[in-house]
């Protein structure tokens, strides 16, 4: 274990320098009847985010903004990882870790991470505040070089407890994640749950359970929009979620090579899995857009950042016991109507320490980047009851 070192965020010019002319020089496939989404990313729309990316998309702007809070790297068994610290300010801060997915970076917590960590100053309680971490997940932008295989959820879960508990020395601490974050952040309700003043979870799911086998009669009657809206994603998720898991190498190479080939993969789904009418910059804005696949492909990582799917669904769930609740630790799931997948609420019950459960309003898989409010809102009213 190496003790923390601080760090700025930031690309060498080089790298900067070599993905703006690869933009520039795109081999761009024809077009083949109709330009739309039906077929995957649109040219025309892909080629007018490029040259946005290229004139307007301000790097030295966003790491300024990115620098704002203190960022650190360390290494834990041989695994580095990069995470941001906003110091909570107000009188007994709660420690928090923050877990992103993919394709998600660590700067999808950007419009939380002031509200929880500052409270007072965006309106709130300074009772409410927090003492906020935010890794990067191992192979994923600074948390490079990804070197040794088999990290899987719950590889990452222990490197979660250990970096809090050891490295940073918080006895117990808070967790939130959604995608592959919620998934680590439920293992660690599940083996790591005296570690846990509570895990807060924006994607529904629970350690070794597959809703594809639950009976009908799982769900209530009023959860029937859960059903349509799975089996309305599954179409958009089959895709990656297959190839990441038998080919991840094999679409490395492309990725890693273009900078336009990263952005359409990861922008596609952005598209796909959040809550717009079919307009991604109803959800996000295009620097954020931007600033996600330069976060992939300027790093380096986005090869690495698909092994997770190789690594933890070639095999079944490592569970570390077989006690109900399955997650012990107080749990709270925050159900935004358009992710991607969903779980009746009867079998979260059955195998949860479940706390709080609330269906929101709006919001899709990117919960914390597309609706920070309601996140923050609810990370706060559930862990202000829990010591």
């Amino acid at each position: 274990m190496k003790s923390p070192r601080k760090i700025a965020v930031d690309f060498e010019p080089e790298i900067l320098d070599l993905m703006f002319r690869r933009l520039k020089e795109t081999k761009w496939p024809e077009i083949i009847g109709e330009d739309s989404w039906e077929y995957g990313v649109p040219r025309s729309w892909l080629q007018d985010m490029v040259k946005f990316w290229i004139s307007e998309w301000d790097w030295p702007k966003v790491s300024d903004q990115i620098n704002q809070w203190d960022h650190y790297l360390t290494e834990i068994d041989g695994i580095p990882i990069h995470y941001l610290h906003a110091p909570g300010k107000g009188p007994n801060p709660k420690p928090i870790i923050l877990t992103h997915g993919w394709p998600w970076t660590f700067w999808d917590f950007k419009d939380v991470i002031g509200p929880l960590s500052d409270p007072e100053k965006y309106g709130g309680d300074p009772e409410d505040s927090f003492d906020v971490y935010v890794p990067s997940l191992p192979g994923f932008s600074f948390s490079t070089p990804l070197q040794e295989s088999g990290v899987d959820v719950s590889r990452v879960a222990e490197l979660w407890n250990e970096l809090m508990t050891s490295v940073l020395g918080h006895k117990r601490f808070c967790a939130h994640g959604g995608d592959w974050g919620a998934l680590v952040t439920a293992h660690l309700s599940h083996e790591y749950s005296d570690s846990l003043i509570g895990a807060h979870l924006s994607l529904s799911l629970i350690p070794g359970v597959n809703r594809r086998t639950l009976p009908d009669d799982a769900w209530d009657p009023d959860e029937k929009w859960k059903i349509e809206r799975s089996a309305e994603a599954e179409s958009t998720i089959r895709s990656h979620v297959t190839t990441h898991l038998l080919d991840p190498q094999t679409l490395a190479y492309g990725l890693t090579d273009s900078p336009i080939a990263t952005a359409a993969w990861i922008w596609e789904r952005r598209r796909n899995w959040s809550d717009n009418s079919g307009d991604v910059e109803e959800s996000f804005t295009r620097e954020h857009l931007c600033t996600t696949a330069a976060l992939y492909w300027c790093t380096g990582s986005i090869g690495s950042s698909l092994r997770i799917y190789h690594e933890h669904f070639k095999k079944p769930w490592p569970l570390a016991h077989d006690r109900n609740p399955r997650l012990e630790a107080p749990t709270a799931f925050a159900v935004f109507p358009k992710d991607v997948v969903h779980l009746p609420r009867k079998v979260l019950e059955e195998y949860c320490n479940l706390r709080r459960y609330t269906v929101m309003p709006q919001g899709g898989h990117f919960a914390a980047a597309e609706e920070p409010e309601l996140v923050t809102q609810d990370l706060r009213e559930f862990f202000r009851e829990l010591n």
